[in-house]
Protein backbone atom coordinates (compact mmCIF):
# COMPACT_ATOMS: atom_id res chain seq x y z
CA UNK A 1 0.00 0.00 0.00
CA UNK A 2 1.16 3.40 -0.94
CA UNK A 3 0.36 6.56 1.38
CA UNK A 4 1.12 10.05 -0.85
CA UNK A 5 1.92 12.90 2.13
CA UNK A 6 -0.28 15.63 2.09
CA UNK A 7 1.08 19.11 1.32
CA UNK A 8 2.70 20.82 4.14
CA UNK A 9 0.65 24.26 3.52
CA UNK A 10 -3.15 24.42 3.18
CA UNK A 11 -6.07 24.52 5.10
CA UNK A 12 -6.68 21.77 8.13
CA UNK A 13 -9.29 19.08 7.47
CA UNK A 14 -12.08 19.76 9.65
CA UNK A 15 -12.21 16.95 12.40
CA UNK A 16 -15.49 15.52 11.64
CA UNK A 17 -14.58 15.74 7.81
CA UNK A 18 -11.26 13.84 8.45
CA UNK A 19 -13.20 11.23 10.27
CA UNK A 20 -15.69 10.67 7.69
CA UNK A 21 -13.44 10.27 4.97
CA UNK A 22 -11.31 8.21 7.05
CA UNK A 23 -14.59 5.18 7.29
CA UNK A 24 -15.22 5.98 3.90
CA UNK A 25 -11.10 4.99 2.63
CA UNK A 26 -11.47 2.26 4.96
CA UNK A 27 -14.77 0.45 3.57
CA UNK A 28 -13.50 1.21 -0.21
CA UNK A 29 -9.96 -0.03 0.36
CA UNK A 30 -11.68 -3.38 2.21
CA UNK A 31 -14.12 -3.74 -0.77
CA UNK A 32 -11.16 -3.32 -3.24
CA UNK A 33 -9.35 -6.04 -1.24
CA UNK A 34 -12.21 -8.57 -0.26
CA UNK A 35 -12.90 -8.88 -3.60
CA UNK A 36 -9.38 -10.64 -4.11
CA UNK A 37 -7.92 -9.12 -7.21
CA UNK A 38 -5.85 -6.57 -5.76
CA UNK A 39 -2.49 -6.59 -5.42
CA UNK A 40 -1.94 -3.10 -4.64
CA UNK A 41 -3.73 -0.17 -3.39
CA UNK A 42 -3.07 3.94 -3.65
CA UNK A 43 -4.66 6.27 -1.74
CA UNK A 44 -4.15 9.81 -2.50
CA UNK A 45 -5.37 12.75 -0.37
CA UNK A 46 -5.66 16.28 -1.75
CA UNK A 47 -7.43 19.27 -0.82
CA UNK A 48 -8.82 22.48 -3.77
CA UNK A 49 -9.82 24.75 -1.38
CA UNK A 50 -12.83 24.22 -0.70
CA UNK A 51 -12.92 20.40 -0.78
CA UNK A 52 -11.58 16.74 0.20
CA UNK A 53 -10.20 15.43 -3.04
CA UNK A 54 -9.33 11.55 -2.00
CA UNK A 55 -8.51 8.88 -4.73
CA UNK A 56 -8.25 5.43 -4.49
CA UNK A 57 -6.94 3.01 -7.22
CA UNK A 58 -5.94 -0.62 -7.41
CA UNK A 59 -4.88 -2.96 -9.81
CA UNK A 60 -7.29 -5.82 -9.60
CA UNK A 61 -9.54 -6.65 -12.66
CA UNK A 62 -11.17 -3.43 -13.09
CA UNK A 63 -14.78 -4.70 -12.88
CA UNK A 64 -15.84 -2.28 -9.84
CA UNK A 65 -19.12 -0.42 -11.21
CA UNK A 66 -20.80 2.63 -9.09
CA UNK A 67 -24.16 0.47 -8.13
CA UNK A 68 -22.15 -2.59 -6.81
CA UNK A 69 -23.07 -3.79 -3.63
CA UNK A 70 -19.51 -3.11 -2.20
CA UNK A 71 -19.86 0.43 -3.60
CA UNK A 72 -23.41 1.91 -2.04
CA UNK A 73 -22.04 1.97 1.62
CA UNK A 74 -19.68 4.39 0.77
CA UNK A 75 -22.23 6.41 -2.03
CA UNK A 76 -24.24 6.59 0.36
CA UNK A 77 -22.17 7.94 3.06
CA UNK A 78 -20.45 10.26 1.09
CA UNK A 79 -24.25 11.84 -0.21
CA UNK A 80 -24.95 12.12 3.43
CA UNK A 81 -21.73 14.53 3.22
CA UNK A 82 -23.28 16.09 0.25
CA UNK A 83 -20.09 14.71 -1.42
CA UNK A 84 -19.84 12.65 -5.21
CA UNK A 85 -18.63 9.98 -5.69
CA UNK A 86 -16.75 8.84 -8.93
CA UNK A 87 -15.72 5.37 -9.93
CA UNK A 88 -13.74 4.47 -13.23
CA UNK A 89 -12.95 0.81 -14.44
CA UNK A 90 -10.78 -0.50 -16.71
CA UNK A 91 -10.92 -4.26 -17.37
CA UNK A 92 -7.62 -5.90 -16.45
CA UNK A 93 -5.92 -2.55 -15.65
CA UNK A 94 -8.09 -1.82 -11.85
CA UNK A 95 -10.54 0.48 -10.41
CA UNK A 96 -10.83 4.15 -9.50
CA UNK A 97 -12.57 5.54 -6.82
CA UNK A 98 -13.02 9.60 -6.51
CA UNK A 99 -14.54 11.16 -3.90
CA UNK A 100 -15.06 14.78 -3.50
CA UNK A 101 -15.98 16.26 0.12
CA UNK A 102 -16.89 19.47 0.80
CA UNK A 103 -14.63 20.80 3.76
CA UNK A 104 -17.62 22.90 4.81
CA UNK A 105 -20.52 21.23 4.33
CA UNK A 106 -24.09 22.65 4.87
CA UNK A 107 -24.81 22.67 8.80
CA UNK A 108 -27.84 21.08 9.59
CA UNK A 109 -30.37 23.15 10.34
CA UNK A 110 -32.43 23.40 13.64
CA UNK A 111 -35.63 24.61 11.99
CA UNK A 112 -35.70 20.95 9.82
CA UNK A 113 -39.47 20.20 9.02
CA UNK A 114 -41.22 18.07 11.74
CA UNK A 115 -38.24 18.53 13.58
CA UNK A 116 -40.69 19.87 15.90
CA UNK A 117 -42.33 16.39 16.51
CA UNK A 118 -38.32 15.09 17.78
CA UNK A 119 -37.10 14.51 21.51
CA UNK A 120 -33.71 16.43 22.06
CA UNK A 121 -32.23 12.86 21.63
CA UNK A 122 -33.55 12.24 18.22
CA UNK A 123 -32.30 15.71 17.37
CA UNK A 124 -29.11 15.02 18.62
CA UNK A 125 -29.04 11.39 16.51
CA UNK A 126 -30.42 13.47 13.08
CA UNK A 127 -27.54 15.76 13.39
CA UNK A 128 -25.21 12.65 13.37
CA UNK A 129 -27.37 10.73 10.54
CA UNK A 130 -26.40 13.19 8.69
CA UNK A 131 -23.04 13.44 8.46
CA UNK A 132 -22.87 9.69 7.80
CA UNK A 133 -22.25 8.26 11.24
CA UNK A 134 -23.02 4.49 11.46
CA UNK A 135 -24.86 3.31 15.22
CA UNK A 136 -21.75 2.11 16.55
CA UNK A 137 -20.14 6.04 15.72
CA UNK A 138 -23.36 7.43 17.12
CA UNK A 139 -23.32 5.32 20.08
CA UNK A 140 -20.16 6.30 21.53
CA UNK A 141 -20.87 10.10 20.22
CA UNK A 142 -24.18 10.38 22.51
CA UNK A 143 -22.64 7.93 25.02
CA UNK A 144 -25.47 5.48 24.82
CA UNK A 145 -25.80 2.06 23.81
CA UNK A 146 -25.32 0.52 20.19
CA UNK A 147 -29.53 -0.68 20.39
CA UNK A 148 -30.42 2.62 21.84
CA UNK A 149 -28.75 4.73 18.55
CA UNK A 150 -30.43 1.96 16.64
CA UNK A 151 -33.70 2.64 18.37
CA UNK A 152 -33.43 5.96 17.58
CA UNK A 153 -32.58 6.07 13.90
CA UNK A 154 -35.91 3.39 13.40
CA UNK A 155 -37.92 6.24 15.13
CA UNK A 156 -36.35 8.85 12.83
CA UNK A 157 -36.85 6.56 9.87
CA UNK A 158 -40.43 6.26 10.85
CA UNK A 159 -41.56 9.82 11.68
CA UNK A 160 -40.31 11.19 8.38
CA UNK A 161 -40.82 8.32 6.28
CA UNK A 162 -37.68 7.39 4.88
CA UNK A 163 -36.62 4.24 3.87
CA UNK A 164 -32.70 4.46 4.12
CA UNK A 165 -30.51 6.62 6.36
CA UNK A 166 -29.79 8.22 2.65
CA UNK A 167 -33.60 9.21 2.24
CA UNK A 168 -33.81 10.46 5.61
CA UNK A 169 -31.07 13.22 5.17
CA UNK A 170 -32.63 14.31 1.82
CA UNK A 171 -36.38 14.89 3.79
CA UNK A 172 -34.83 16.24 6.69
CA UNK A 173 -32.86 19.13 5.20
Amino acid sequence: MQFVEPPASGRALPGDVAQAARTIVRTAVLALVDAGTAARVRIQWDCDGRNLLVEIRDDGAGTLDAHDDAVRPIAERVAALDGQLRVESTPSWGSLIAITIPLDPPAASNAIDGQQDLTQRERDVLRLVLTGAGNQEIAKTLEISVNTAKYHVANLLKKFGARSRTELAVLSR
